[in-house]
């Protein structure tokens, strides 16, 4: 009888606002109907229909309905719940939070699962799911083809026959709260501290999973409280930009190799220790280092100012597991044998990004430089050899193995010392290039007025327009060359493409 009259009263909602309502506004209307009675909506969510659950669960978190949302986390019929799109772009409030994770607490605790439980997944991303709400909430063309997150693996719950273990075993799926972490000081608001503190208590049935997780300038202490919480195996991007010291990152270290299935590092500015002793920066070097054998899904590897890389790359590499598809090492000190173990490494064979920006390489034979290519030739796309010191003897040697570059598509070479008739040559060798379209190239030496980098602006103006007809007669006009120089009093570049687009300091008072 009691279902009878919910039924009865949910139908009323609709049925008497369906004549003069469109579809998608009869939805917004009831729901908002339906929550002016919390209690009946409450219990209403037994019966309610499942395309039903969205508007109304945005009806309840905008009019911040704590009982109800707390209800409807218990009763979701989906596997995954986006709160983190309804989130984006409002300040959301505490209460609000808070009963979101109260029910998550409630369905955690029944021994007896829900008829209708399928949530595993609490989203907060804010930029997951992004049609989820739209899609649910009266666009009935694509209502069915909504594709659902996969379902997380189940966890085996062992349970007693009088008294003694059996194999017969249940399944039991912790739920996951998926978040992206930017670790800074002062980030952690209070949102963030209730999430922590319930991850603490239910560690066990509630994962903090974390996709991309980005770390600032925090304590190191905070970082480590926080990491604990996470499960370090769902990391796929991590970006590391502190200006640590050697034994700061000695202690990142073990978590980092419990990343397992990270994708995708950035780690730049790591300074050295004047008070630690030559043995000890040995063994913090290797415990950072061995951590690599662990990564076995890294693709892409990005660092950036690492003050202790020269001299010991190749102890880096060989922990690096797989091929990479980006390897980018900026402004680092490397020696010639660095750059030789470098070109010698499996690591490189399928790389389709290559950056060695701001590696000085004036004092490097091109040798190397010339095998790397050659081993990156039939796979590499983006090549920036931006500020490296390359001279026109050394350009001159790289240019067959930079011909051999089928797929190469971008190549910036801006900030060396070439000459006009060096660059004419690179012309030439990389016309054939089919998929090249872009190409960054240096502000050629004849450009100079000066050893203090004053720039003749008409004589530029005439060389590049030579390059330009030397593009056209080899017949590849749509080729982009663009030339770019950093300007000697703030260091921005000015580009020319085909007239200057000149830098502030250029420009008259």
């Amino acid at each position: 009888m009691e279902r009878r009259r919910l039924r009865g009263s949910i139908q009323s909602r609709y049925i008497s606002m369906s004549v003069w309502t469109s579809p998608r506004r009869l939805v917004e209307l009831a729901g908002q109907s339906l929550l002016k009675d919390e209690a009946l909506a409450i219990a209403a969510l037994e019966l309610l229909p499942r395309e039903l659950f969205p508007p109304l669960f945005m009806a309840a978190f905008d009019g911040r309905h704590s009982q109800t949302l707390k209800a409807m986390v218990q009763a979701w019929p989906f596997t995954c719940l986006p709160l983190g799109v309804l989130m984006k772009g409002q300040q959301l409030h505490l209460e609000t939070f808070k009963a979101v994770l109260d029910g998550l607490d409630v369905l955690l605790a029944q021994e007896v699962r829900p008829r209708r439980w399928k949530l595993q997944v609490l989203d907060l991303r804010k930029n997951s799911h992004q049609d989820f709400w739209t899609v649910w909430s009266g666009n009935r063309a694509s209502l069915y083809s909504f594709p659902e997150p996969e379902a997380a693996q189940p966890m085996k719950k062992k349970r007693k026959v009088d008294g003694l273990s059996t194999e017969a075993e249940q399944p039991f799926i912790p739920i996951e709260v998926l978040v992206d972490l930017s670790l800074k000081e002062g980030a952690c608001d209070e949102l963030f501290s209730y999430l922590i503190e319930k991850v603490k208590r239910k560690k066990n049935v509630l994962h903090l999973c974390c996709k991309k997780l980005k770390i600032f300038a925090m304590p190191m202490q905070d970082i480590k409280m926080i990491l604990k919480m996470v499960q370090l195996d769902s990391i796929e991007d991590l970006e590391v930009t502190c200006t640590w010291k050697l034994p700061t990152l000695a202690k990142f270290s073990p978590y980092l190799g419990q990343m397992i299935n990270l994708r995708r590092l950035l780690l730049s500015h790591i300074h050295a220790s004047s008070y630690i002793s030559p043995e000890k920066e040995e063994q913090y070097i290797a415990q950072f280092t061995s951590q690599f054998l662990s990564l076995q899904c890294l693709q892409a590897l990005y660092v950036d100012s690492l003050f202790f890389l020269r001299g010991r790359l190749d102890q880096l590499l060989r922990h690096v597991v797989n091929p990479l598809e980006t390897l980018s090492i900026t402004n680092c000190r490397l020696s010639e044998g660095d750059v030789m173990h470098l070109s010698q490494s499996p690591n490189v064979s399928q790389l389709s990004v290559l950056s060695l920006s701001g590696v000085m390489l004036t004092d490097v034979s091109p040798e190397p430089l010339q095998a790397l290519l050659e081993r990156a030739s039939a796979t590499l796309q983006d090549l920036d050899f931006d500020e490296c010191g390359i001279m026109d003897d050394q350009l001159l040697v790289l240019l067959p193995s930079l011909s051999h570059c089928s797929q190469l598509t971008t190549l910036s070479f801006c900030g060396n010392p070439i000459s006009i008739s060096s660059l004419q040559s690179l012309l030439q060798h990389l016309i054939g290039l089919r998929n090249l379209t872009h190409v960054l190239y240096p502000v050629p030496l004849e450009s100079y007025e000066d050893v203090h980098g004053t720039l003749h602006l008409g004589r530029l103006a005439y060389l590049h327009a030579r390059l330009r007809e030397l593009l056209c007669e080899l017949g590849r006009p749509s080729m982009v060359w663009l030339s770019a120089n950093p300007c000697p009093h703030c260091g921005d570049r000015t580009f020319y493409d085909p007239e200057p687009i000149l830098c502030p300091c250029f420009m008259p008072n």
